[in-house]
C-alpha cells in the first residue's frame, strides 16, 4: 500500500493535470471541469483540505487558489439527487483496509450486518456554533457506519475544519486529527454513493447547499475527512454524499462563510479557527 507522502504527491500531481486540462478548456469554450477538478482532492498542496492541500493522504479535495467563480454554464449541471436509483437491502457488509497511519486513537468499524435503512444524527458542537447532521445510511451505509463509529469514539473531538472554500467551490472541511489535510484514522474504504451509480464520473454534478461528502485522495481512500457545502458546488461525482447539514448548522457555516479565509484568499484555513469540541451520535 502507496504511503501518506506518496499518495499526497499523487494527488497533488493528479490535481496539477486536471488545472492544466482546465486551463485549456477555457481557451477553447466554457467552463466545465474546472471546478470539479479542484475540489476535492479536497487535500494536498499545502494546506489542504482548506481544500485542499492535501499533502498527505485522505484529505481530499485539492487546494487551488485559482479555482474561478462558476459561469453561467454549470447551472446546466445536474443537481445530485441524493438517493439511489435502486434501493440496498436491510443490511450490507462493509471493507475497511488498515493504511499503517496514526490512527488517533481509532478502531476498525463493524464491518458485518451494517444497517442500509434509516438516518443517524451527528452533531458537531463547535467553537462558531452547532452543526447538525443526518447521515442517510440508504445511499452510503458503510461511511456512514465509519462516521458514527468515529464519532462514537471520540475521534472528532478536539479537531479542527481546517480548508474553507469561498470560490468556485463552497466547501468546509473537517475530520482531519492532524489539521493539516493528511491525516486520517488508519484505514480507508471504498466509495459509495453516487460514484457507485455513476455511469459518467468525468462529468461535473452539482453537490448542493446542505450536502455532506466524504473527502479523499483518490478512488476507494474515504478515511474520516467529510466537506460541509454551505453552497452548491460542481464537482465530479467521485466524493461518497452521505447526508445533510441541519438549518441551524448552515445558519453556523454561512456565518464561517462570511468571515472568510486567512489572507483574504478563495481557498485556505479559515480566517477564524473552527474547532470541533465534540461530535455527538444522537
Amino acid at each position: 500500500m502507496s504511503s501518506n507522502k506518496e499518495r499526497g504527491q499523487q494527488a497533488l500531481n493528479s490535481l496539477e493535470k486536471e488545472l492544466k486540462a482546465r486551463d485549456r478548456k477555457q481557451k477553447r469554450g466554457p467552463w466545465i471541469v474546472a471546478a470539479a477538478a479542484a475540489v476535492i482532492i479536497l487535500a494536498i498542496a499545502g494546506g489542504i483540505l482548506y481544500l485542499a492541500t492535501q499533502p498527505g493522504d485522505e484529505t481530499v479535495v485539492a487546494d487551488d487558489e485559482t479555482t474561478a467563480a462558476p459561469t453561467p454554464e454549470q447551472e446546466d449541471f445536474q443537481v445530485l439527487s441524493m438517493e439511489r436509483n435502486e434501493a440496498l437491502p436491510a443490511t450490507v457488509s462493509c471493507t475497511y483496509e488498515e493504511t499503517g497511519e496514526d490512527t488517533n486513537g481509532a478502531t476498525l468499524p463493524p464491518t458485518e450486518d451494517i444497517s442500509a435503512e434509516g438516518t443517524v444524527t451527528v452533531n458537531l458542537t463547535t467553537n462558531q456554533g452547532e452543526i447538525g447532521m443526518e447521515l442517510d445510511r440508504t445511499v452510503a451505509p458503510c461511511t456512514v457506519n465509519a462516521v458514527e463509529h468515529l464519532a462514537d469514539e471520540g475521534f472528532y473531538d478536539d479537531t479542527v475544519c481546517h480548508r474553507l472554500t469561498t470560490s468556485g467551490l463552497h466547501v468546509l472541511q473537517c475530520g482531519d486529527p492532524t489539521g493539516t489535510g493528511a491525516g486520517g484514522p488508519g484505514f480507508e474504504f471504498p466509495n459509495e454513493y453516487p460514484t457507485d451509480e455513476a455511469e459518467d464520473t468525468s462529468s461535473p454534478v452539482v453537490y448542493p447547499r446542505g450536502s455532506i461528502a466524504m473527502a479523499n485522495a483518490g478512488p476507494d481512500t474515504n478515511g474520516s475527512q467529510f466537506f460541509l457545502n454551505y453552497d452548491d458546488s460542481p464537482l465530479q461525482p467521485n466524493y461518497t454524499y452521505f447526508g445533510q447539514i441541519s438549518e441551524e448548522g448552515l445558519a453556523t457555516l454561512d456565518a464561517i462563510a462570511e468571515t472568510g479565509v486567512q489572507g483574504g484568499m478563495g481557498d485556505g484555513a479559515p480566517a477564524e479557527e473552527v474547532r470541533i469540541e465534540s461530535a455527538d451520535v444522537a
